[in-house]
């Protein structure tokens, strides 16, 4: 890959910085009020200049979420790469969400409204799907009668052309959806006040889950 010139590596900073301010303003209002134009403010450009480096609100958010899932995407498979167990990946998951939560909203909170992401984001959210469901089929999850599984093997989900059988997308459709509605609630303060630690919660929804 040829180095970049002066003018890219301009370019490539700029975005980065607008991505930082981007960041920024999501934490404290949220995504739905995110505004290219007080982000240009911020950093001394016109509205007009900013847009040469995002079109509008939706391509900045787009960004955002391709770099959020890239990060996840990056762990899991740093994790697998070092002989990760199931539980691994869970407790991989979690530290991932609790480093920055904004992002983990960005990609599994609430929908920005209007926005609607390209069908292309998808893709790198599947390399995270490739991990855990490599992770459930080596796990050996049992195959048993299960109308939900049958359901499961006849439209493969959201598995896309993975070969895992059935019974490790349904162990990987569970740990998905048990261990994300643990985190979105402890995320959103929901735990705050109620006694315990939702460390704990999390570790103990793991072991139900894997063992480990």
């Amino acid at each position: 890959m040829p180095p970049q010139t002066p003018r890219e590596r301009y370019r490539a900073q700029v975005r980065d910085e607008i991505k930082t301010r981007a960041w920024e303003q999501i934490a404290g209002a949220g995504a739905s009020a995110l505004s290219l134009n007080a982000i240009a403010k911020q950093m001394g450009m016109s509205g007009p200049a900013l847009y040469r480096y995002f079109a509008n609100r939706d391509e900045l958010i787009t960004e955002l979420i391709r770099d959020a899932y890239r990060s996840l995407a990056d762990r899991f498979q740093t994790a697998a790469k070092a002989g990760a167990s199931l539980g691994d990946l869970a407790r991989t998951m979690r530290r991932w969400a609790l480093d920055d939560p904004q992002r983990y909203f960005l990609v599994f909170g609430t929908p920005v409204p209007g926005y609607q992401a390209p069908p292309d984001t998808t893709l790198i959210a599947s390399e995270v799907m490739a991990v855990l469901l490599d992770a459930c089929e080596a796990a050996g999850a049992a195959e048993t009668a299960d109308p939900f599984r049958a359901h499961i093997a006849e439209h493969r989900l959201w598995a896309g052309d993975h070969s895992a059988p059935p019974a490790a997308l349904h162990h990987a459709l569970v740990f998905w959806t048990r261990l994300h509605g643990v985190l979105s609630l402890e995320l959103a303060g929901h735990f705050t006040g109620m006694g315990f630690d939702p460390a704990e919660l999390y570790a103990a929804e793991t072991r139900a889950l894997t063992g480990s």
